[in-house]
């Protein structure tokens, strides 16, 4: 296949489309400006979001370049077992942070995952974690612009360093004008443009191979064979598409992977910050379990036509690459009208994705690093400069961390060694905080660095040959497993030699210890059954069990 074997055949209608939606993206972020006067409102959208909004923002803001281009490409190269990300590996860690978590975190006002750590423990921990996790934030918006160039550079023909910078002015203009509310009501739009690109290439992919048998079929003959078609098939041992132990499935990814990257990642917890009151808070991150339990359909499935579609889909380098299969079929199935939705769509992911980042780097930098330990006790309107200078700074950085990206094959495997680094460690020092209250500051400091470092090392021996896996995502499992592990046994045993925080300091913070109310902020209409968090939880956990059940 030649150079410009991906580019799309657009045409002046597809153009218009796309042109539209930049013009409302940046419509929306001015339209949201009116609202800033504080920082908590550039910040944190002056906390007065419905809870149907976050929880769209919430699940939209996930819904970056890793999860189109990378869960595509997971379900092209490791077939169904790709649901485990969805239904073990997000559902119940979303339903457990509305439920046990957000009370904390909203009760107690803090304005960041990071200043949670500063009042449990010290203000040590409190640096560590700001630092790690604006580097992660970088880190991370780096790959959804590289994909988003990518993607631009392969359908349109644009430079890599064009695309790139084009993308990010384009996030860089609406979060600077419209701070959190701007990316929030954007986020909310680009929920429903992704899924109105997605689902043509979906339906139109099952027709052409013959419907949803039809498919079984076909991924039954290819290189994955039977084994592409079971969730939890051969994990007894490692002899699966995956090359995961179900040990490592349920405690690597659906226990520490997901917990920690759904609990405490800052960049998802902000938007359920930003909800109007203690039952809209509680409820985004389970509002947004919903559509996560449906998404493996416009993102697995055509993963799985792509296989089967696109001849000698699956090499090293060039078109034929996993990455490529949304856009590959893009090419091969949509006529133009559909096409020009569909590529707004995928840049939509991008955007949303990015602006996620970059809104959760600009708030802990802001609060966590710059007003915290280099200039205290100024005026609000001095920290709103410094938040939007933090977004240019994040944006920046962002276009350099894109190039590290490009060195990677499948954007997955990249995305998931960043998170058994950087949630692992943090989660396991969360949860132990949240409901040990007699664990030490000193020992919340130290199982979050040897956490951190001991994952850290794990990635770089298995990159440099030194301990071997059978896959990238094997390693990230074993890695997140083990700085949870680390974390947990440095807390037992740093926690008896110090000494814990008075009970007076832990109210509002640590499980049992009261200071939390839940009941304060009720409005008329959260009292109703099916607005109960507890309830709506439960629902949706049973639900993600059920869906397991064709594809056992």
């Amino acid at each position: 296949m030649d150079g410009d074997g991906l580019r799309l055949n657009m045409n002046g209608l597809d153009y218009l489309i796309l042109a539209l939606y930049f013009v409302t993206v940046l419509g929306v972020g001015f339209a949201a400006r009116r609202a800033i006067r504080t920082s908590v409102d550039f910040f944190l959208s002056g906390r007065s979001l419905p809870a149907w909004v976050t929880g769209l923002a919430f699940v939209s803001a996930n819904l970056g370049a890793l999860e189109i281009i990378g869960m595509a490409a997971n379900g092209a190269q490791y077939g169904v077992m790709t649901v485990h990300y969805y239904w073990i590996g997000a559902v119940p860690a979303m339903v457990f942070l509305g439920i046990v978590m957000m009370p904390f975190y909203y009760g107690s006002k803090v304005r960041s995952v990071p200043e949670y750590l500063r009042l449990r423990f010290n203000r040590p921990t409190h640096l560590l974690n700001a630092i790690s996790f604006a580097v992660a934030q970088v880190l991370i918006a780096g790959v959804n612009l590289y994909a988003l160039a990518l993607v631009m550079q392969a359908l349109l023909g644009w430079p890599l360093w064009t695309a790139i910078v084009v993308g990010a002015a384009i996030v860089l203009a609406y979060i600077t004008i419209g701070g959190l509310s701007g990316a929030i009501y954007n986020e909310v739009l680009q929920f429903f443009v992704i899924l109105a690109g997605l689902i043509p290439v979906t339906v139109i992919g099952l027709v052409k191979v013959g419907g949803w048998n039809g498919l079984m079929d076909a991924v039954g003959d290819t290189k994955l064979g039977e084994a592409g078609l079971h969730a939890w098939q051969d994990t007894g041992s490692t002899a699966n598409p995956l090359g995961a132990h179900w040990i490592g499935i349920v405690f690597g990814l659906g226990f520490v992977l997901s917990f920690g990257y759904w609990t405490t990642n800052f960049a998802e917890v902000q938007r359920a910050l930003s909800a109007k009151n203690m039952s809209a808070a509680r409820r985004t991150p389970i509002i947004a379990a919903y559509p996560k339990l449906f998404i493996p359909l416009v993102t697995i499935i055509p993963g799985l036509v792509a296989l089967v579609t696109v001849k000698g889909l699956g090499a090293e380098s060039g078109d034929l690459q996993y990455n490529n299969a949304i856009p590959l079929l893009m090419r091969d199935l949509l006529p133009n009208g559909v096409l020009g939705v569909a590529v707004t769509g995928l840049l939509a992911s991008f955007m949303a994705g990015m602006a996620a980042n970059v809104s959760g780097f600009n708030t802990v930098f802001t609060y966590d690093i710059w007003q915290a330990y280099v200039r205290r006790d100024r005026s609000d309107e001095y920290y709103l400069r410094v938040g939007r200078w933090a977004t240019v700074a994040a944006v920046v950085i962002g276009i350099g961390t894109a190039f590290i990206a490009a060195g990677f094959s499948n954007i997955m495997n990249y995305i998931q060694a960043l998170f058994s680094v950087f949630n692992a460690p943090l989660f396991a020092t969360f949860i132990i905080g949240m409901f040990w209250k007699r664990m030490s500051a000193l020992a919340g400091f130290w199982s979050l660095l040897l956490g951190t470092l001991v994952s850290l090392s794990l990635y770089l021996l298995y990159k440099g040959g030194v301990v071997d896996f059978n896959s990238d995502l094997e390693e990230s499992f074993w890695g997140a497993g083990l700085a949870f592990v680390t974390a947990v046994v440095v807390a037992a045993i740093v926690t008896p030699l110090t000494s814990p925080k008075r009970d007076e300091e832990l109210r509002g913070l640590v499980y049992g210890m009261g200071g939390v109310d839940l009941k304060g902020d009720v409005l008329a209409g959260d009292a109703v059954w099916y607005r109960s968090p507890v309830l709506l939880g439960l629902i949706a956990v049973a639900l993600a069990a059920l869906f397991y059940i064709p594809v056992f």
